[in-house]
């Protein structure tokens, strides 16, 4: 009788916030903010924890059980947005009301949705070539070295889908570029302050 595969509790933390983290940030991208004075989705603040989330689910349970989770959270994120659309579309008991607030709020946006979930899994799953690439074939030491690579790589790709995907002929060109250049300085932020997030998973 084969014995189940045991997922460290690191790795099992780490799939859960990867999938909440994708899940808050695509409801959030629903509302461009206006940041330092120039236009922002607001799902950026949290979506790039995604990526070293990504680096360490790799690093304690291997490429293909990430590049699972990365078509799984594709999956969740689409049926999210499903379900938030019968659930706008259904009548509202008259005695509650909000009925209107809640689609207008909840309610997702199409354009966005896909441009958001193609980033997502193409991003991601280059986040995850790139990431093993450098562990086989330049070194297995600089762990937080590795995560800059990869996601040196992954962000501009998911930053050049989803804003020209999600906005483009939608907005001002001018204020698509100032969510593409708001989004990358965030997101490489980000990245830089998560880098140590790797170590919390024991090995190389």
């Amino acid at each position: 009788m084969n014995k189940p595969q045991v997922i460290s509790r690191t790795a099992l933390v780490a799939i859960s916030l990867y999938v909440a983290a994708q899940m808050l940030s695509d409801i959030a991208s629903l509302k461009i903010g206006v940041v330092c004075g120039l236009a922002v989705d607001m799902g950026t603040f949290i979506y790039p924890i995604t990526f070293t989330l990504r680096d360490v689910v790799h690093k304690a349970i291997g490429k293909k059980n990430a590049q699972m989770l990365i078509l799984v959270a594709g999956g969740i994120n689409l049926f999210m947005a499903a379900y938030l659309a019968f659930a706008a579309s259904v009548k509202s008991d008259l005695s509650w009301g909000l009925g209107a607030e809640f689609a207008a709020v909840l309610s997702p946006v199409w354009r966005i949705v896909i441009a958001s979930i193609i980033a997502e899994v193409v991003s991601e799953l280059a986040d995850t070539q790139m990431y093993h690439w450098f562990v086989t074939k330049v070194t297995d030491k600089f762990q937080w070295l590795r995560v800059l690579v990869s996601n040196s790589v992954s962000i501009p790709i998911d930053n050049a889908i989803f804003t020209l995907g999600a906005f483009a002929f939608v907005l001002d060109w001018s204020v698509v570029w100032q969510i593409f250049i708001m989004n990358f300085i965030i997101k490489y932020i980000i990245t830089l302050l998560s880098l140590p997030m790797i170590y919390l998973t024991p090995g190389k």
